[in-house]
């Protein structure tokens, strides 16, 4: 019987795990698609232990606050320090060792949710583990120049990321071997497991809040485009600025991050006027936000990407990079996928749409998000878990 079966069994049931399950996520500080998934893990097993590096409750959704309100969250002690939390990218090469350092090797079953390192968290003899990868490792992997570039990073930080580089790579490989079975979030990220750890991915895929968007009046389109998210520097939202700028065509860009200083002044400095940035938004603004918006532009290369299936859940069709996630859940009747990763080409697909050139329905924008729903996304998880 497999472990998943039998853990419920001898438990009496999946509500009864206590002790013998583990949750894994690299850091509970924030409320990103990774969260949103982890959270629809801990339906699969309320009863888990939680383990993660940081964990700051208040800045997580109250529906995940309940839930791990019942159950036990376990961290490191250096997470206790408000150094570490605000500054905690600056301690990466620490973070692998405080992942291992985690006493996980008592649970019988453990399920991580990784993009960074709880992947490499220790189990016992007899224990499976079941990694569910939002992506190996960015930092020191695909997305290495887009954090310690020059401009993004200083000297010290930069010349020190490139020492560590090779050793965290050959940590993150090494440690990938010890995982009983990997599940990606996207065929992109399965090919990047394929590659950087010679293990083979099953893939489901994440989901979208759709509820969010039924049964809402629906607004007049307005002449304005719209990116949400957060701005950090592999979301390019450099890219959309520089191109609607230099377009003269709106652009409201939602969100806040560690980018948001450097674009507002570059926007300034250029005297893009038709580039708005508003900043952190409620839910019920985006919602409304989406549903005015003429597109949905997506300009960075992601694992998977929500916002585009928020988008055209609204009845929005997307304007991507045709790179990563998006060539999985962007068809060519809800949007446009442009290619190569730059201003003109994003400027070409705009100008197309501009030009009336594509005719996008609402009601199949609407539809073709319909298999991306969290039921669906946890019958799949639990198909995964029974034979493991």
């Amino acid at each position: 019987m497999p472990l998943h079966k039998r853990v419920q069994t001898e438990a009496g049931s999946a509500q009864k795990t206590k002790g013998q399950v583990a949750l894994v996520h690299d850091w509970l500080n924030g409320m990103r698609g990774g969260e949103a998934v982890f959270e629809a893990l801990l339906d699969l097993y309320p009863d888990a232990d939680v383990f993660t590096l940081i964990y700051e409750p208040s800045k997580l959704s109250s529906a995940l606050q309940k839930k791990l309100e019942r159950t036990r969250v376990y961290t490191p002690l250096i997470a206790r320090i408000s150094l570490f939390r605000a500054h905690y990218r600056v301690f990466l090469p620490l973070l692998p060792v405080l992942a291992t350092l985690m006493p996980t090797t008592k649970y019988r079953l453990i399920v991580s949710s990784s993009h960074c390192v709880a992947k490499n968290v220790r189990k016992g003899k007899d224990a499976k583990h079941l990694c569910y990868i939002h992506a190996p490792m960015r930092y020191m992997w695909t997305r290495f120049h887009d954090y310690f570039g020059e401009g993004r990073a200083s000297l010290p930080v930069r010349l020190g990321a490139a020492l560590f580089r090779p050793i965290l790579q050959w940590w993150d490989r090494h440690t990938a071997q010890t995982v009983d079975r990997f599940v990606a979030n996207s065929a992109f990220i399965a090919s990047q497991v394929k590659d950087f750890y010679g293990r083979d991915a099953a893939v489901v895929h994440p989901f979208a809040d759709l509820s969010r968007f039924k049964s809402k009046p629906r607004h007049e389109r307005e002449n304005f485009y719209l990116m949400v998210g957060a701005l950090a520097p592999y979301k390019r939202a450099d890219l959309a600025v520089e191109a609607f700028g230099e377009m003269r065509l709106p652009l409201k860009i939602v969100g806040g991050g560690q980018d948001q200083r450097r674009l507002f002044r570059s926007a300034q400095e250029r005297q893009y006027k038709t580039v708005e940035f508003l900043g952190p938004c409620t839910n019920e603004e985006i919602e409304e936000l989406y549903s005015k918006a003429r597109a949905f532009v997506f300009p960075g290369v992601e694992d998977f990407g929500i916002t585009p299936l928020e988008a055209l859940a609204s009845g929005t069709p997307v304007i991507a990079v045709g790179m990563g996630g998006a060539c999985e859940t962007v068809q060519k009747d809800v949007g446009i996928l442009y290619f190569p990763q730059t201003v003109q080409a994003l400027q070409d697909a705009v100008l197309a749409m501009e030009a009336g050139q594509f005719n996008f329905s609402s009601s199949r924008c609407i539809e073709s998000v319909q298999p991306f729903t969290r039921d669906q996304f946890l019958q799949k998880m639990q198909d995964q878990l029974s034979s493991l």
